[in-house]
């Protein structure tokens, strides 16, 4: 009887394969308010805490994100040079990781010849 249980436990418990090719993330130009506060998070924790509230209250998303300069954060308030400095490495970043995976698509798509 137990070993019935536990043949039907496994046959309801079964694991679905994945797709093969992982899921692609959202487009920086798509992201929103909340997808950038999460970035911003992620990869500028100690940033996020002084200035997260900043990039809130001027409704940053992903297409103005990545046109982001120094200049623009001394006018949200950031004032500290060394913060936007490395704020805006970060951006660069994510910039230049956009760019490849658009060339990379214009590339899988013979676009780009």
């Amino acid at each position: 009887m137990l070993a019935k249980a536990m043949i039907l436990e496994d046959n309801q418990n079964v694991v679905k394969p994945r797709n093969s090719r992982a899921a692609r993330p959202k487009v920086v130009y798509q992201w929103t308010v909340q997808d950038v506060q999460k970035w911003f998070r992620r990869h500028c924790y100690d940033y996020y805490v002084l200035y997260g509230e900043k990039f809130l209250q001027h409704e940053i998303i992903g297409r103005a994100l990545i046109r982001i300069n120094e200049n623009q954060l001394y006018r949200m308030g950031i004032i500290n040079p060394d913060h936007s400095q490395e704020i805006c490495r970060e951006i660069l970043k994510l910039r230049l990781k956009t760019y490849i995976l658009e060339f990379r698509d214009l590339e899988r798509n013979n676009l780009y010849d």
